[in-house]
């Protein structure tokens, strides 16, 4: 699975894309919003690519967001221990993604991948092409 987040203004309108492939098989997953944020639908685009697996699946998981990384490999074990506050006992942007994410990661064997993103990798430049088809689509009202 590569998935991606697209913002036009930061924030501003945005969008998220997910690719997965499976063998012979293939979905592509996109959606979009009015008034967003870049992080927003970075965690967007993994929660939405994880959910549409129906059953518990061993997934690797293509990203070109270090704050989707860091946070699911890093901050996320010690927001959790503090009751969803940081460090500096502030509460945790976009906790309730953060915790939407916990909960699609918990459902599957999930092994991360970091890809530089616009760098030519093929599953991350559908999943842009995506995202951005999603900011069409939230532009359009859809």
């Amino acid at each position: 699975m590569w998935t991606d987040g697209a913002c036009k203004g930061n924030p501003g309108i945005g969008g998220w894309g997910a690719w997965m492939r499976f063998g012979d098989h293939e979905k592509e997953l996109c959606g979009g919003e009015a008034h967003t944020t870049n992080n927003k639908m970075e965690l967007t685009a993994v929660i939405e690519g994880l959910k549409a697996l129906n059953q518990h699946c061993a997934v690797t998981l293509h990203v070109d967001s270090t704050y989707v990384m860091q946070g699911v490999q890093t901050w996320m074990k010690g927001w959790k221990r503090n009751g969803w506050q940081t460090r500096d006992k502030k509460p945790v942007k976009n906790q309730e993604l953060w915790q939407e994410l916990d909960a699609q990661v918990a459902r599957h064997d999930v092994s991360w991948v970091w890809v530089k993103g616009h760098a030519g990798d093929p599953g991350n430049e559908r999943a842009d092409a995506l995202a951005n088809k999603g900011v069409e689509m939230a532009r359009a009202g859809r």
